[in-house]
Formats: structure tokens, sequence, C-alpha cells
């Protein structure tokens, strides 16, 4: 997607509303999310910070909660991606 035009800005608004809501949880591991782009593709990259981002359970962490969120309140984003997790 092409950045600063209102679709884009729309769409990164809506996901950071989304992370707003799970963030408190995050928090409490010692963890957080930032949300770094969206791609053409809908897919939004994100990177895991703190704890999040050396946890071993990171990846179910990405997928059952952050994911699961983002789509939830933003069902055009076709996947998530976190730029300092492999997903096995």
């Amino acid at each position: 997607m092409i950045a600063d035009t209102p679709e884009y800005i729309a769409l990164m608004e809506r996901i950071e509303s989304a992370l707003d809501s799970i963030r408190p949880y995050l928090e409490a591991d010692g963890g957080n999310v930032k949300l770094l782009s969206i791609d053409e593709g809908h897919v939004a990259k994100l990177e895991l910070l703190g704890n999040c981002g050396s946890c071993p359970m990171s990846a179910m962490t990405l997928k059952a909660g952050v994911e699961e969120a983002i789509k939830r309140a933003v069902p055009e984003i076709s996947k998530v991606e976190a730029v300092n997790v492999a997903v096995v």
C-alpha cells in the first residue's frame, strides 16, 4: 500500500486501536508490539518488543493473540507478520 494515503492511514489507525486492546496483556509480561507497515497484499508487519521479542511463546502470541485481535477489528488484513519472530 502507498503510505500516507487516507486508506493507509485509516488502516494503520484501526490496527493501532486493535493493538491497544491487547497491549495491557503484553505489557503485563514485559512486552509490547509496534506496527511497522502494511504492504500491498494487506499484510501487517509488526515488531514484537521487550520480552515478547525473545519469548519462546512469541509465535503463539503472534498468531493466537495479536493476529486474532487485528483480523477481528480489521478484516481487510490478510496476514500479520512479525519481522523478529520465526513462525514454525
